[in-house]
Formats: C-alpha cells, structure tokens, sequence
C-alpha cells in the first residue's frame, strides 16, 4: 500500500467506547506559582476524553468513527456530546444518565506546550454496561474498537466482543485503578501503553526491557508504547522498533498521544504495516501538538501524508 493513501475498504466506522467532559482550556504564558489571577491568552470548551478524542482525529484524517459513552444528563453532559457530534463523530449510541452531572474539566496551558489538568467526574455516574448494543460488533458493524481505562466495564465488554467478531481490539493503556490496566490488557489484541502507563503496568526499566516483560505477560498480544518526543517503540520478533514523528515547536501536548491512538487504529483497518501505521501515527501526533486546542488540533489526512 503506498504510504497515506485511502484503502478501498474503509467505509466501516471505528468504535471508540470511554469516557468524555465538557473541557475549558487555558493558554497562558506561564504557569501558575502560588496564588494568581491570570487572562489567558486563548481559552476555548470543547467536548473530549481519551476515547472520544480518539474519534475526533479518525475523523479528521478521513475515516469513520462512532463514539459509545454513558454521560450525565445535564448542560456539561450534552454540551460535550453536541461538541463531538459537531467534530462529526456518531453518537447515536451515548446514554444519558438521569441525574447524573456530566464530568468537566479545567486545563492550563503554558507557552511551552506543557500543562496543568484538573478533571471532576461524578462518582454516582453508573459503571452498568449492559445496555451497549454489544450485537452490533459482532455482526460486523465496525472495522475496529478502541477503548481505554477510563470506563473499564464498558471497555471490557467492547475488548471482548472485538476479539470474538475477529477485529482489532485496541486499548489506551493508561494509568487507570488499581487491577484495571491489568485486566484490560489482557481482552485487548493491541495494547498501546503510555510511558506512565507502562511502567505502572511492569515495573520501571530500559523501553526494551519494559516491553519485553509486557509482551510476556500479553503473549496473544501486540504491545507498543508512546514516549512523546521520542516516538514509538514496539517489538518485533524479538528485536526492539521504533517510529518517530517529525520536528515541531511544541503549543499544546494535550489530546496528542489520543490523537496517535486514533491514527494508529485507522491505519489497522487499513492495513498499513506495523512501520508505516507507527510513523502515520507519530506524524499525526506531532503535528496535532503545533495547535493550541486539545483535539480540534488533530491534522487533515493531507498534511499527515506530506510528511510521512
């Protein structure tokens, strides 16, 4: 397949389960030290999560998506919903919780791209799963699923459907609750850590030797971790690759690792091999971080094929 190019068979949409805000976010030219009031050079809310922003990016570089999410029912929650709706997702399949609030979530963000995020979920929003139309995976409805630890019954009953209907089953591997990581990287077909996320799961270590004990621990499973700057590495018949991204001035870091999770699951159901879906992804990752704005900075497909 030539590298960027659209495959003939990508008309099935993505599924994305997990968790979302209504999200505020603040450019500043510095973070806070101590008590301040601040004006903020930009400042923007948008709808987004892990999952959910995911979604936004497989959108924005030409695929399909549909994003499953319980929410409170409330003005955050249908605010975030009508945001990622907008960002064009199909979220026919979102459940309003009756008196639930709707997480939010304040971000700060520096001249340098880093941050300062303070996030409020509702503890009475329900874990109950069992009204997700799993049947619509299994009659092969979607090309994908990828989920992460925010919800982790939804995203093990998504895991385990994905693998019964023969597609990838993708998980976010971030921190999550203890014994949460654990189990649901072992429904998953992709396990796609984090550097955090990687380290809380195995232990701290050299990439090599961190992957090595994950990939023991996952034998049915392909594993890979993000490092930010550095790239991706992963394993491969024993021997240790790695994908980089392109050279850019940092803006905002926030929503870039979904949005390598959102590029990497679309270059899956496209069959890009594992060296170009690793460098389209990282690509996609550091361009996203040369706009301020969480997941509205997700490239078009044109700009990520230029470069990679």
């Amino acid at each position: 397949m030539v590298r960027g190019a659209h495959p003939m068979n990508a008309a099935k949409p993505i599924l994305c389960v997990g968790a979302c805000a209504w999200t505020t976010i603040f450019r500043v030219a510095h973070l806070p030290q101590g008590s301040a009031k601040i004006i903020p050079d930009e400042a923007i809310q948008i709808g987004d999560g892990m999952s959910a922003s995911a979604a936004c990016a497989i959108v924005k570089l030409g695929g399909h998506a549909e994003f499953w999410a319980r929410v409170g029912d409330d003005a955050n929650g249908r605010a975030a919903i009508a945001s990622l709706t907008d960002a064009g997702l199909d979220c026919s399949n979102v459940r309003y919780i009756a008196g639930a609030k709707g997480s939010f979530c304040s971000v700060v963000i520096d001249g340098a791209g880093e941050r300062i995020v303070i996030p409020r979920h509702d503890p009475a929003l329900p874990i109950d799963a069992s009204w997700m139309p799993l049947e619509r995976i299994a009659r092969g409805d979607f090309s994908a699923v990828l989920t992460e630890v925010r919800w982790p019954e939804g995203a093990a009953a998504a895991l385990d459907a994905a693998r019964v209907a023969g597609i990838p089953a993708i998980l976010d591997a971030e921190v999550g609750a203890t014994g949460v990581l654990d189990d649901l990287a072992r429904r998953a077909s992709h396990v796609l850590y984090s550097e955090t996320g990687l380290a809380a799961h195995v232990g701290d270590g050299d990439v090599r030797a961190q992957l090595e004990r994950a990939q023991t621990a996952l034998p049915h499973a392909f594993v890979g971790v993000t490092r930010g700057a550095e790239g991706f590495f992963w394993l491969e018949s024993g021997h240790l690759q790695h994908a980089e991204g392109v050279s850019v001035t940092a803006v905002d870091t926030l929503g870039a690792g979904d949005v390598f999770h959102g590029a990497y699951a679309l270059a899956l159901t496209e069959h890009m091999g594992t060296d170009d879906a690793g460098r389209f992804a990282c690509v996609a990752a550091s361009l996203k971080c040369e706009v301020f704005g969480g997941r509205i900075g997700a490239p078009e497909r044109s700009a990520v094929a230029r470069l990679v």
